[in-house]
């Protein structure tokens, strides 16, 4: 539609052009027409008293006009003049032609003269007839034009609402266009529900295969880790079985991690948490606090909470539970023994701020999947990529920064909703 604006306005600036070039053209040639007619007449004049002037050595009376005989030479021809009037106590126009004439072997030269101002009463009528014809004109085309546009571009506007009110995560079918009496639209919309069709379908398949993925893979997992935690329990008679058992539990449980951090990205990203209740994010950090006490008291962490504003929010509970506990994973695991990890809820915003080593390489790309500040952590990698991921599906701000002088991260997020 930017096109189309800027196509009819240059179009409708083109006629305004065109009007104003016309009408200059028009003015032009009027002025011209008048100032021929009147050397016309000055010439008629001229064949009239010629033979009167030879006969009788004297010029008859003007009738409305000026005539100058004078035996001073002048250049014959026509040119313009201007004359003050002091009834008008104004200066006028005039148009006059100079030629000679032997009167009893004598020369004289004679002057015709011929306002202009008759000529402007006619021509101003003229003028304001065009412009107002080409002015009603201009405003016709411009009336024309945005009813044309809006009748032609209907069709286009109606399928521009429906495929901004398309969702695939939560109408996973082919989009239902209008018809349209244009062909070209016609040929449009039945593109745009072919590749709807296809989307959905695509989308379904993505959504069963993950879903069965998910099921299927979780069982062998879980039996698998059982199975070695069992096997841990009872002791190993071989010495040398006992380790590899250890290191084949610790690989089960990182990939059991892994397995369901990947699949709450994928239901993340294809919306399959459609339910929203309203709680309040300090509940929840308050229940992940209480779960990692006996965590952070092995590793020694001075733990501060300030819960000013409660942040109330409408989110899917597992979305809440798992944005506050990757927060605090995170806070936890990237901390070292004795430091510090503070959580401030106030005006709108979780802060979560812990001591750490300093950030290596960009901090923009722990944000990115399978990324760690630690290469040599046992984590996956994913708790950042599913905070972000949370937040973008709540429309929340996340933002990460970094303050040397006192070597503390802190990671926020804004519950207000953010600009795209």
């Amino acid at each position: 539609m930017k096109l189309l604006a800027t196509t009819t306005r240059y179009y409708l600036l083109l006629a305004a052009l065109l009007c104003a070039v016309g009408t200059a053209a028009l003015y032009a040639g009027l002025v011209w027409a008048l100032r021929t007619e009147t050397e016309e007449k000055l010439v008629t004049e001229q064949g009239y008293l010629t033979p009167i002037l030879q006969r009788t050595g004297r010029l008859p009376p003007p009738l409305g006009d000026q005539r100058r005989l004078s035996p001073r030479p002048r250049p014959a021809g026509f040119d313009d003049t201007l004359e003050f009037d002091p009834v008008g106590r104004r200066w006028e126009p005039f148009r006059q032609l100079h030629f000679p004439v032997q009167v009893r072997g004598v020369t004289y030269w004679v002057t015709l003269r011929k306002s202009l101002l008759e000529n402007d009463s006619p021509l101003g009528v003229v003028l304001l007839v065009m412009a107002t014809v080409l002015l009603g004109l201009l405003l016709s085309l411009v009336a024309l034009n945005r009813w044309l546009s809006g009748r032609l571009w209907q069709p286009f506007h109606r399928t521009l609402a429906a495929l901004r009110g398309y969702e695939l995560q939560g109408q996973p079918a082919a989009l239902v266009l209008p018809a349209t009496p244009i062909e070209e639209f016609t040929e449009l919309n039945q593109a745009l529900t072919q590749l709807s069709e296809r989307l959905a379908a695509e989308y379904q398949s993505l959504k069963e295969f993950t879903e069965n993925a998910a099921h299927e893979t979780q069982t062998p997992l879980a039996i698998l880790q059982a199975t070695l935690e069992r096997l841990l329990q009872l002791g190993a008679s071989d010495a040398k079985m006992a380790p590899l058992l250890r290191d084949a539990y610790g690989a089960t449980r990182r990939l059991s991690r892994l397995h369901q951090g990947l699949t709450l990205l994928s239901k993340i990203e294809n919306g399959q948490f459609p339910g929203a209740v309203a709680l309040h994010l300090a509940d929840v950090v308050t229940e992940r606090l209480a779960l990692l006490e006996e965590l952070l008291s092995g590793k020694e962490l001075r733990l501060t909470v300030e819960a000013a504003d409660p942040l109330p929010v409408r989110m899917h509970p597992a979305l809440a539970e798992s944005l506050v506990g990757n927060l605090l994973q995170n806070a936890f695991k990237h901390n070292h023994v004795g430091g510090s990890l503070a959580v401030h809820l106030r005006g709108g915003v979780l802060e979560v701020r812990n001591t750490g080593s300093a950030p290596t390489g960009d901090p923009a790309r722990y944000f990115e999947r399978f990324q760690k500040q630690q290469p040599g952590s046992a984590s996956p990698g994913l708790g950042l990529s599913i905070v972000q991921q949370v937040c973008r599906y709540y429309g929340f701000g996340l933002r990460y920064t970094y303050e040397p002088t006192a070597g503390l991260h802190v990671l926020q997020v804004s519950t207000r909703p953010v600009a795209p």
